[in-house]
């Protein structure tokens, strides 16, 4: 056979064959958001290794010039794929602004916000490290206040306006704003109650100062001991207030006063607790085999705090199995039917980030669809703000078929209205 046909060239080594296969968990995964930061360099050679191969088509083996091939068949068809999803979505249906008000998302092009927010495509927006960076405290704050004024013109509600400032190892806005030492620091003190109302208010003060209206701590998941060896991000014994459930509710609860006496709401965060879980959720799956009953004392502070100066309670992309086998609590029907029917909490829930690892696997359409369909408030899309598109999508596709239902979503409205109008003197409280 002439080495020069197609089919000569197939005759290579194997190594020569089926080196494109190592792009193929890529280009199947393309774009995902754990490879957020290295978003160029993955574009890059995922588009230019295939086409540099197309263009020496004829120094390739025949096998690896079809594998690439259908490399950049399958980008293609997931970059058109994508792109109709959010023309879809900047179209702004009513489904879509029905369930858009639902989302928060992260950004890096405040025009792109910007017209989502117009748009009325969103609840509100998630500042983090890359908005403050190499800025001023006055850019940033003119910036939000540029949004909230475009929202009052077009007639929609003023963002909710979040961050995820705990004090400690989670500063994201800082050194913009101040970095304070640990919340769990306050503990040790002679009143640890009143001690982290003054933390609070030091701390709410800022985040009110540069437009921020929800802060994601305190963290109310109880110590573990130690660190489990694949927890790469988490950390929960350096962010947890403590390990003794009283101690922790008494420091939140002063924490969320302080914070609620500058105009912040506070999130207790990450139901149904970090503190026993031994997998990092921003990378993998975790579950709990424990019974709600086994975890009482875990839950205390979550369930004592519940509702207390109209503060949220945040949803772990943890399962808990002994309710749901099957899905994470942050759009588990059965998690949120705990807390609504068993613990009368008719507060907001919002999600975890759905950019992570736990249950980005599962489709990010698919999980957001589920979380509002469970009940869930609000829908966390922080990370990487481009999958804002596909959870959108999906979840006004959701409510267009019937499966969200128009019910379930009025509910859910009447409870973010209820939250983003009290105040201190006027708390959520849970029923009797």
């Amino acid at each position: 056979m002439p080495a020069g046909t197609a089919f000569g060239r197939g005759a290579a080594t194997p190594a020569a064959n089926l080196w494109p296969l190592v792009l193929l968990p890529s280009a199947w995964h393309y774009q995902h958001p754990l490879l957020f930061s290295l978003r160029h360099v993955e574009n890059m050679l995922l588009w230019g290794l295939p086409l540099l191969g197309l263009l020496c088509w004829r120094r390739l083996p025949g096998l690896a010039w079809v594998m690439l091939l259908g490399i950049g068949l399958l980008l293609a068809w997931q970059a058109a794929d994508y792109r109709l999803q959010r023309e879809a979505v900047l179209a702004a249906g009513p489904a879509m602004r029905a369930v858009g008000q639902h989302f928060v998302v992260g950004y890096t092009d405040v025009d792109e916000v910007s017209e989502l927010a117009a748009k009325g495509l969103i609840g509100g927006i998630y500042v983090g490290r890359r908005n403050v960076r190499g800025r001023s405290l006055d850019e940033v704050r003119a910036e939000i206040a540029g949004l909230q004024a475009m929202r009052a013109q077009v007639g929609l509600p003023p963002l909710i306006v979040a961050a995820d400032q705990e004090g400690g190892r989670v500063n994201h806005l800082s050194p913009l704003l101040e970095r304070l030492p640990p919340l769990a620091g306050v503990a040790d003190q002679p009143d640890p109650g009143i001690a982290a109302q003054a933390y609070g208010a030091r701390q709410g003060g800022a985040l009110a100062g540069l437009g921020v209206t929800l802060n994601f701590g305190p963290v109310v998941d109880l110590r573990p001991a130690d660190r489990p060896a694949g927890d790469i991000f988490s950390d929960i014994p350096a962010r947890a207030i403590g390990s003794d459930p009283e101690g922790v509710t008494e420091v939140a609860a002063g924490y969320l006063d302080g914070l609620a006496a500058r105009g912040v709401r506070g999130t207790l965060k990450h139901f149904p607790g970090l503190g026993r879980v031994d997998r990092d959720t921003h990378l993998h799956p975790a579950r709990l085999s424990e019974t709600p009953a086994e975890l009482a004392a875990d839950w205390q502070p979550f369930r004592s705090l519940a509702g207390h100066a109209g503060s949220a309670l945040m949803l772990g992309h943890v399962t808990l199995e002994a309710l749901d086998p099957y899905r994470a609590a942050s759009h588990s029907p059965a998690v949120v039917r705990l807390l609504r029917n068993e613990w009368g909490y008719d507060g907001v829930l919002v999600t975890d980030d759905l950019n992570m690892g736990a249950v980005y696997s599962q489709g990010i359409g698919k999980v957001a669809s589920e979380a509002l369909i469970a009940g869930v408030d609000l829908v966390l899309v922080s990370y990487d703000p481009r999958q804002f598109y596909r959870a959108l999508y999906c979840a006004a596709i959701a409510l267009e078929s019937g499966r969200l239902s128009s019910e379930t979503l009025a509910a859910s409205s009447k409870r973010l209205a209820r939250f983003n109008g009290v105040d201190s003197a006027h708390p959520v409280r849970r029923k009797s």
